[in-house]
């Protein structure tokens, strides 16, 4: 019978995370993550629930009496553009371009790690991270929050959206990445576009994100928004930081 700790290392692998971020996903330390792994601690029940939810599979499964469980999970997805981008790069050097990105992303990458959240992936000037586990919305907040004030960038927009995605293995299997999927993913990415036009701030987060929320923002209400290939009209509460 594979061992709590090996399955807990291979879920982690098949996801493409590494010590640190399960850590950081659960809030627990890299420390306690290495010892499940090597079997030399357990985790404890709240733990081992914590793992099934990340992971989407039974707490019978971790513990040897069911089959695997399909990926998907509650999470807040936080994704982040920037403004005018194709107009700021043709005016750069190739050089250039790639280092004002890495200074970009840095700081996005910090304010996610953070709070305890799960960078996935850069793509051009896009940006994209999960939140799971506890308090996971209130986190995501926190992080765009943070970014916004230590990014001196207006053109910066981070948009937040709670919902379930799969996370998983993406791609040729020789080139596979880790990847995060589904109608929360993609909503996220929408909302950021549409704020990119409608909120100065330069955070959105949807309705799903502040129904789960229990701290306590200054918003403005966006009722009613029309958002190009979502069928619905969706509340986007724009996020404003005290000045």
């Amino acid at each position: 019978m594979i061992s709590i700790g090996l399955k807990i290392r291979l879920l982690r692998e098949k996801h493409g995370l590494k010590q640190v971020n399960l850590a950081n996903a659960l809030q627990v330390t890299p420390q306690a993550v290495s010892k499940w792994e090597k079997g030399a601690n357990l985790p404890d029940v709240e733990a081992l629930m914590k793992i099934a939810r990340l992971f989407d599979v039974s707490t019978d499964y971790l513990l040897g009496l069911t089959e695997a469980g399909t990926g998907v999970f509650p999470a807040t997805v936080f994704c982040s553009a920037v403004t005018h981008f194709e107009k700021r790069s043709i005016s750069m050097e190739s050089r250039e371009l790639a280092e004002y990105t890495n200074v970009l992303f840095y700081d996005l990458t910090e304010s996610v790690l953070k709070f305890d959240g799960i960078p996935v992936k850069y793509v051009g000037d896009g940006f994209l991270a999960f939140f799971s586990g506890a308090d996971h919305s209130d986190r995501a907040l926190s992080a765009a929050s943070h970014a916004k004030k230590v990014i001196y960038q207006k053109d910066l927009v981070i948009a937040l959206n709670s919902g379930n995605i799969y996370m998983g293995l993406v791609g040729h299997p020789r080139y596979a990445a880790r990847d995060i999927v589904g109608e929360t993913v993609n909503r996220a990415f929408l909302v950021a576009g549409w704020a990119s036009r409608n909120c100065p701030s330069g955070i959105a987060a949807t309705q799903a994100v502040m129904a789960l929320a229990k701290g306590s923002y200054n918003t403005i209400l966006h009722g009613a928004v029309n958002i190009d290939l979502i069928e619905q009209e969706l509340d986007i509460l724009e996020i404003h930081l005290p000045q």
